[in-house]
């Protein structure tokens, strides 16, 4: 429900706080006063229309703000609208589009009267209210229509139509042609051959190098002979005893790594054919990567899954048959559950409609007569309720056949008869242009909703304001500042005896007038009764 509600510079209203009860809640208050200024306030929560002539006069911006509680969630919605530029949306204290703020909101409120955010105006509500009202079951529909996407996404997913899978298959092959040409085996053979290619590419110059090494280590006065030398000087003398074997170790070392050195020089011949052979390798490899991947295990991964692909492609047709084998089960599954709740639906509709004509008539239009029409093909998805509010009149949508008032009723006819909906529900002129019985039969229904949903009512009735759990009032001033009048308007929440005040002033235009306390004293008990 909506438990605060804050509005600064809307309208003629500066500022207001509410925290604000469960039940209906009725907001009452002299013409003028400022009474739709709420429900503007509210619509402006849930996405409405921003429009700048509201802000007040003088002010640089209008603020809504609203805290919703829908059991364990809190909301946090707010709106700006500046005088210059954009309006802002805010969820939660932070920036949102008009169309989040909209999204959450039509799973909060739904306002009945001459404003956007009417759910059941929506195509779709209206479907779904008519399967709820009928307990019309669509989940064997839903699952059928779900196999049929999965099948028709596994269709899809083979290639789609024979021509492209033909393609694709003759690209497969090339491809995989292509590297089986190569023959790759091992995803270190880059390096390798690098290697390779080095070795044979400077033959001369790395025999050189191992030449100039072997001169340099054991030809005469070589490094080999400086530390035979030394050695000798250390011979025999007990201090140096292990200094020498680490040394003549050493020179054993040295000779061994000088042999392998003049080995690796002695291999390295000069071989132009294998050094082509080597260079035509590398770029046959180079390609690939190009092609492939940037690391030969990437290329040997390619083709690899293009094996598997190529496999798939060609088992598709015996794999589609089956498929399209399963989809005309599915599909008969489909159309029979399509059937069924077209069926259903058709059964419905009229025991939906003469439910809400029969709450309708009560409400001040005992003429009046709801149809709930049901067409297309099955399921007969094409709901549209529809009105004829006076005798001679062709029955219309709810969007095009109801005034302000005639719609809010028929709203609320429909909220009777419906057990779900928004948490927060918002009436405005659902007493327009009523009295008497008529009047008390919208209290109690008002009153009966209310016991459901959080329901806001702007009234002028006294028996629909002493309906309410919670009675705000809205309450104007003129203020003269400097020789120019301004208006100012403001709203609480009414004690029980200020309630008797407000609803004689409903009833009667004066809040003092005694009969008028004791019809209102009269009207409260009523309600304290079926309580």
């Amino acid at each position: 429900m909506l438990t605060e509600l804050r509005i600064e510079n809307l309208g003629v209203i500066e500022e207001l706080r509410l925290v604000i009860g469960s039940g209906l809640v009725a907001v009452t208050g002299e013409t003028g006063a400022g009474k739709t200024m709420i429900v503007e306030a509210i619509d402006l929560l849930v996405g409405g229309r921003a429009d700048t002539t509201s802000v007040r006069a003088g002010a640089s911006e209008a603020r809504v703000e609203g805290r919703f509680v829908l059991g364990d969630d809190e909301w946090i919605l707010g709106r700006v609208i500046p005088v210059d530029g954009r309006s802002r949306a805010y969820v939660n204290g932070r920036l949102a589009t008009v169309g989040q703020l909209a999204e959450i909101g039509t799973r909060l409120v739904d306002l009945h009267g001459q404003h956007a955010h009417q759910s059941l105006l929506s195509a779709a509500i209206q479907r779904s209210a008519l399967d709820e009202f009928g307990g019309i079951d669509t989940t064997e529909l839903r699952v059928a229509r779900a196999r049929l996407t999965e099948i028709d996404a596994a269709i899809a997913s083979l290639g789609g139509d024979q021509r492209s899978r033909l393609r694709e298959v003759e690209l497969l092959r090339y491809q995989i042609a292509e590297i089986d040409a190569v023959g790759l085996g091992d995803v270190d053979e880059d390096a390798r051959l690098d290697a390779d290619e080095d070795r044979l590419a400077d033959a001369s110059a790395h025999r050189e190098a191992a030449d100039a090494f072997d001169h340099e280590i054991a030809a005469d006065g070589g490094v080999i002979d400086r530390l035979s030398s030394a050695v000798a000087r250390l011979s025999g003398r007990g201090p140096y005893e292990v200094a020498e074997v680490r040394l003549r170790a050493l020179m054993a070392e040295l000779s061994e790594l000088n042999r392998e050195v003049r080995g690796i020089g002695e291999a390295c011949e000069d071989d132009p054919e294998k050094l082509a052979e080597i260079r035509l390798r590398r770029q046959a490899l180079r390609d690939l990567r190009k092609k492939y991947g940037e690391t030969l295990a990437e290329v040997m991964d390619f083709v690899t899954s293009a094996r598997e692909r190529l496999l798939e492609l060609e088992s598709v047709d015996s794999r589609v048959a089956g498929l399209e084998v399963d989809r005309e089960r599915v599909l008969v599954e489909e159309r029979k559950a399509a059937a069924k709740v077209a069926r259903a639906r058709k059964k419905a509709a009229p025991r939906l409609a003469e439910a809400v004509t029969g709450h309708l008539q009560k409400l001040a239009m005992p003429k009046a007569v709801v149809t709930v029409a049901v067409g297309g093909d099955d399921p007969a998805d094409e709901v549209i309720f529809e009105l004829a509010a006076n005798p001679g009149l062709p029955a219309a949508p709810l969007v095009k056949s109801a005034s302000g008032g005639e719609l809010a009723r028929t709203m609320l006819s429909l909220r009777r008869v419906l057990s779900s909906g928004p948490p927060v529900l918002v009436f405005d002129e659902v007493d327009a242009g009523i009295g008497g019985e008529a009047a008390l039969a919208v209290a109690d229904a008002l009153r009966e909703l209310g016991e459901r949903h959080q329901v806001f009512v702007v009234t002028h009735l006294g028996p629909v304001a002493a309906a309410a759990d919670v009675h705000v009032a809205v309450e104007k001033r003129v203020v003269d500042e400097a020789g120019r009048e301004s208006t100012f308007a403001g709203a609480r929440v009414l004690s029980a005896g200020e309630r008797v005040g407000e609803i004689a002033r409903m009833l009667s235009g004066r809040a003092d007038s005694s009969a008028a306390q004791r019809h209102a004293r009269e009207l409260l008990a009523q309600k304290s009764r079926s309580s």
